[in-house]
């Protein structure tokens, strides 16, 4: 009890404002916890009067003599102000939502959400205020997280808190329908929307990057990109390899971080071999002490060693298995060695390997392993570095090692560029070469293939369109149907922080998706069983990192059902506190992202972005408790718009109301605009949807049946 009092002090403290009578000890960086490289905005004198003149304006003047002098230091040690001082010493954390001292509970989930995404368990890098992907910001300085906590202390059902790219521009008077908060982060004017542009911005402190869900509040951990990832696998896996089962197939990748370090789990969940290279020793050891990582190797030596001993049969299993190789070889199943070696791996255990180094080393070596003896190592192949952000620590080159690259991108950044260039070129050779032997490569999104294509690599297809390379993206060739069937990641928090009402929330969800699927086609059902498994293994994969939530992808159907069930149970006390429904982003509509997203949109609209911006817009007046829309997330800055919300599910009628009108819109728009890109799945989808929402009414296109038509018509013309 006087736990829980002292707690709920520091809480109210933490909502009195900018604590600047007296001010906080400048305790300077904390050395326990991981940091953000070093930022190089290149900024002129006179850029860095601004940069500083900016970060004042926070702070009475009386105090401008105290915190000028260390704001300066920041902005020339670290290439930006975080304002140090003013971290809080009370725990990041996503404490019970009885416990924030709110006039409204919609804003206590808030900042339940807020606490959850600076969770120095679930943040990559807390003090700067990065959640995930080196650069994603919840806020730009520590000044702008007191100032919202007091504007969210304060407010009422009839103000929003209005973000302007991590500040508060203050809470203005609204409607109680209104959305609580409204989020806009790296909105910059086209033109001006570029890399560089972005570092100067930065430092002066006037715009950020949200990534996705570090900006919008409503990250959960890696559990979501786990999910996301062990259904691209198991997916890849039915494409390319025919099978849904992945027993001895070899999944090599890299990135341990925040988002990408959840390839190790979904490996293991997908049941395959999952080698996962990473220069950074701290993020790697911190999956190997969740339990996410089985082995961790630094020899390549070894690194193989544990790969073949994972994927191979004992010498009588091969003997047994030959005359079915002779078999499948007649019959035109398999087609080499290789195709008999994965055959020969079908029975091993799933693994998750780290590998710390760099993964062009593991590429190259594994190429020279095929070259020694014939044998094809790698079946499945990806990258997940932070390539959105390449030459500030989201890629680091094989020639440096981390302290090296670290130190160069700060004191020589284009010498650092034309390194990852060089670094970059060797790891799509080496894939490249893999790849001609029966390796099955895809991007995941992560800007690889174009920032490859921007260092000179090989990765171009000949005769292909605007976004596409020599290997497809996973939306491309992986996910980009799911998203067309309206399926895609949708999730919950219980803001309790009980991990009963969690369970009770599963248990819900299955037995909504248990009973839809009895109801649909082959192709739909397929998906609902995927998530059906998913969901009822989750608790025993320990998916949970911070917040008490859970993710699974989900159907328009599925998605209205299992909130309004939910609703259901916190107004019936089976939960005991509000739950915050919310999604990734990268999703059926949030995102307009032609080498993501929307890279399996061809008629020429892939790069427009209507579709993201409307979702928020229309997310906003159909019931959202907060909205944001972003510059950048997943592929980069100036690559992507894309936005998100949040919906508390409170127990009332109202809440019922809101989830059902607002989630029906969140998946029809981007289903109906990959309808009327050509997609047939989003044809048939929308369709569907119409004959079960009688106010539905979609512009359907007329199909070309004749293209002699066309062609006709353009050569009498040309």
């Amino acid at each position: 009890h006087i736990l829980l009092v002292n707690m709920m002090a520091s809480l109210k403290e933490l909502c009195g404002g900018l604590p600047l009578s007296p001010l906080p000890a400048n305790r300077g960086r904390d050395p326990s916890v991981p940091h953000a490289p070093v930022r190089t905005p290149n900024l002129t004198p006179e850029e860095k009067r601004l940069a500083l003149q900016n970060a004042l304006r926070y702070f009475p003047p009386a105090l401008h003599g105290t915190l000028a002098p260390e704001f300066a230091q920041e902005l020339r040690e670290y290439g930006h102000i975080y304002m140090y001082r003013f971290c809080p010493t009370l725990r990041m954390r996503a404490y019970p939502i009885n416990q924030y001292p709110c006039e409204t509970r919609h804003a206590a989930a808030i900042m339940h959400m807020i606490m959850n995404n600076l969770d120095p368990d679930v943040a990559q890098f807390p003090q700067e205020l990065v959640t995930y992907g080196g650069n994603g910001q919840v806020f730009s300085n520590w000044a702008q997280f007191w100032l919202v906590f007091h504007y969210l202390s304060t407010m009422s059902e009839e103000q929003t808190l209005v973000m302007y790219s991590g500040h508060p521009l203050g809470l203005f008077p609204s409607l109680p329908s209104s959305p609580r908060c409204v989020i806009t982060n790296g909105m910059v004017i086209p033109n001006y929307s570029s890399r560089e542009n972005y570092e100067r911005m930065f430092a002066l402190g006037i715009t950020m990057y949200g990534q996705m869900t570090a900006g919008s509040y409503c990250y959960i951990g890696p559990q979501g990109i786990v999910h996301g990832t062990m259904l691209t696998v198991l997916n890849a896996g039915r494409r390319y390899l025919g099978t849904s089962d992945l027993r001895g197939c070899v999944f090599v990748t890299s990135g341990l971080g925040g988002m990408s370090g959840a390839q190790a789990k979904a490996a293991v969940i997908a049941g395959c071999v999952g080698v996962i290279a990473e220069v950074d020793e701290v993020p790697l050891q911190k999956r190997y002490e969740q339990g996410w990582l089985m082995e961790v190797t630094k020899d390549l030596d070894n690194c193989i060693q544990r790969i073949r001993y994972h994927t191979h049969h004992t010498l009588s299993s091969i003997h047994h298995l030959h005359d079915r190789f002779i078999q499948l070889i007649i019959m035109g199943c398999i087609h080499s060695l290789s195709d008999s070696h994965r055959e020969a791996r079908r029975a091993k255990m799933a693994l998750s390997l780290g590998y710390h180094g760099n993964v062009v080393d593991l590429w190259e070596r594994l190429w020279q392993e095929y070259e020694r003896t014939g044998e094809l190592l790698v079946d499945l192949g990806s990258d997940q570095t932070s390539l959105h952000n390449p030459f500030s620590g989201g890629y680091y080159p094989v020639q440096l090692n981390v302290s090296q690259a670290n130190q160069l991108m700060h004191t020589d950044p284009l010498r650092f560029r034309t390194i990852v260039h060089e670094s970059l070129r060797r790891q799509v050779a080496a894939i490249n070469k893999l790849s001609e032997e029966g390796m099955f490569f895809w991007d995941y999104g992560n800007a690889f293939l174009l920032e490859a294509k921007r260092a000179g690599a090989e990765v171009e297809k000949s005769g292909g369109g605007a976004t596409e390379f020599k290997y497809p993206s996973y939306v491309q060739h992986i996910m980009g149907d799911i998203f067309s069937l309206g399926f895609g990641p949708f999730r919950w928090v219980c803001t309790s922080g009980n991990p009963a009402d969690l369970v009770q929330t599963d248990d819900i969800a299955t037995a909504v998706l248990e009973e839809i699927s009895a109801t649909v086609n082959e192709r739909v059902r397929q998906q609902y069983s995927d998530n059906i498994h998913w969901i009822r293994e989750a608790a025993k994969h320990n998916m949970v990192v911070g917040s008490q939530a859970r993710i699974l992808y989900s159907d328009q159907r599925g998605r209205v059902s299992i909130a309004l069930a939910i609703n259901k149970a916190v107004a019936d006390g089976r939960v005991t506190s509000p739950v915050v429904i919310s999604r990734d982003h990268h999703d059926v509509s949030g995102t307009d992202s032609p080498f993501r997203e929307t890279s399996n949109i061809y008629d020429g609209s892939a790069f427009c972005a209507d579709m993201a911006v409307q979702n928020i817009i229309g997310d906003a007046f159909r019931g959202a408790t907060w909205v944001a829309l972003h510059n950048g997330g997943g592929v980069g800055w100036g690559e992507v718009m894309n936005g998100g919300f949040g919906l508390v599910l409170d127990g009332s009628e109202e809440a019922g109301k809101r989830a059902r009108m607002m989630l029906n819109w969140d998946v029809s728009n981007g289903v109906a605009r990959r309808c009327w890109s050509g997609n047939a799945n989003a044809y048939e989808t929308i369709q569907l949807t119409m004959q079960n929402q009688r106010e539905l009414r979609v512009t359907m296109p007329y199909r070309i049946q004749d293209n002699h038509v066309v062609d006709q018509a353009l050569r009498k013309y040309n």
